[in-house]
């Protein structure tokens, strides 16, 4: 068995305990901002999910809205698509 060089493979000029102290709160520090990425991506997700609930009770309104109205083809109601002539007849 072959012993080290003076310096190679030991570290004596450097505290290997705080060493391993820097990374674990080097590491902790990544893991905190990840963690504050994901609660503002978490509440913008949130406020489209609001949003988009808003818009999809509108247009419920709005069609039972339109269920609603008289289906008299004269007088501008709704018509099958398979009626209406192309605009240049």
């Amino acid at each position: 068995m072959a012993w080290p060089k003076w310096g190679s493979d030991r570290n004596f000029g450097s505290n290997t305990g705080m060493d391993k102290l820097n990374d674990t709160e080097q590491r902790l520090m990544e893991l905190e901002v990840k963690a504050s990425f994901t609660e503002d991506l978490l509440d913008q997700l949130d406020q489209v999910i609001v949003r988009q609930q808003e818009q999809i009770d509108q247009l419920v309104r709005e069609l039972a809205q339109l269920r609603q109205q008289p289906g008299d083809a004269g007088s501008g109601g709704l018509r099958p698509a398979s009626e209406d002539l192309p605009p240049h007849y």
